[in-house]
C-alpha cells in the first residue's frame, strides 16, 4: 500500500518546455537580444538537458550549470557571454510566469488529496519553483514541498531522499512512490532511495538507461489505480 507520493514538478505535472520557450523569448526582449527563433530554443533546450545531466552526475555545481548553459548557448549564436549571469537571474523569474498543467494533473492531485501524503520533489531553483508553485496553486495542494536549493542536494542523490524521509516521518520505503518524467533524476533517484518508481512517459520514449521501473504510465490519471485509490 502506498502512503506517500513524491511528485516531480517540471515535465510531470507542469509543461516545462512551454514555460521554457516563453521565458527565453521574454528574456530576449528584456535584454534586447533580437529575435529568438524556434530553432534557437530547440538548441538551448538540448544544451540545457546536457548541463542538468552533468549536475546529476556531480560534475558541476548548480550555480555553474545555470550560467554555463547560457554561456554555451550565447557563444553558439554570437551573443555576449557576459550577459549569461543576469540573463539567468531574470530567466528564473520568468519561468514561473507560464503555468500549463499536463492533462489529468489537477484531477489526479485532487483525487489523492487526503488519501495519501503528497509531496513535491524538484531540482528547480528556489526562485523559479516558489513562484511557479504559488501561481499554479500547487503550494496549497502539497503536504510538503522539497526544493533542492533548500535541501542542499539534488536528485538523484540518496542524500536528497534521506532529507525528505526525515521530514515526512517513518514511512517504509516500499510504501513511498515517486512519479516523474526523468529517468536520470526521478527514476534513478527513487531506485537509489529504495522506493517504488513510476515513470511518466506519455511520449513513448525508450528506457535507454535500462533502469528497473515499477510502473510506466502514459497518463497521470493512471496513478490513483496504482495506489488502489478510486478516481
Amino acid at each position: 500500500m502506498i502512503r506517500a507520493v513524491l511528485w516531480d514538478v517540471d515535465g510531470t505535472l507542469l509543461d516545462f518546455l512551454t514555460a521554457e520557450r516563453a521565458a527565453i523569448r521574454r528574456c530576449f526582449e528584456i535584454f534586447g537580444l533580437g529575435e529568438c527563433t524556434d530553432a534557437m530554443i530547440e538548441d538551448y533546450s538540448a544544451i540545457n538537458v546536457r548541463w542538468w545531466e552533468r549536475l546529476e552526475r556531480g560534475e558541476y555545481t548548480k550555480p555553474e550549470i545555470l550560467v554555463g548553459r547560457f554561456r554555451e548557448f550565447f557563444a553558439r549564436y554570437g551573443l555576449d557571454s557576459a550577459a549569461a549571469e543576469p540573463f539567468n537571474e531574470e530567466y528564473q523569474i520568468r519561468l514561473g510566469d507560464t503555468i500549463v498543467f499536463f492533462p489529468g494533473a489537477e484531477e489526479t492531485l485532487a483525487a489523492l488529496k487526503g488519501r495519501v501524503l503528497q509531496c513535491a520533489v524538484t531540482n528547480g531553483t528556489r526562485a523559479a519553483q516558489q513562484r511557479k508553485l504559488s501561481l499554479s496553486g500547487l503550494d496549497k495542494v502539497f503536504d510538503h514541498i522539497f526544493i533542492s536549493d533548500d535541501l542542499g542536494v539534488e536528485k538523484p542523490s540518496p542524500a536528497f531522499f534521506d532529507r525528505v524521509f526525515r521530514r515526512i516521518g517513518p514511512i517504509p520505503p516500499q510504501e513511498i512512490l515517486i512519479v516523474g518524467d526523468s529517468l536520470t533524476s526521478d527514476i534513478k533517484g527513487g531506485i537509489n532511495a529504495g522506493i517504488r518508481t513510476c515513470w511518466y512517459n506519455p511520449w513513448g520514449r525508450e528506457n535507454t538507461a535500462a533502469l528497473p521501473i515499477d510502473y510506466e504510465i502514459a497518463s497521470l490519471k493512471e496513478v490513483p489505480a496504482l495506489l488502489g485509490a478510486e478516481e
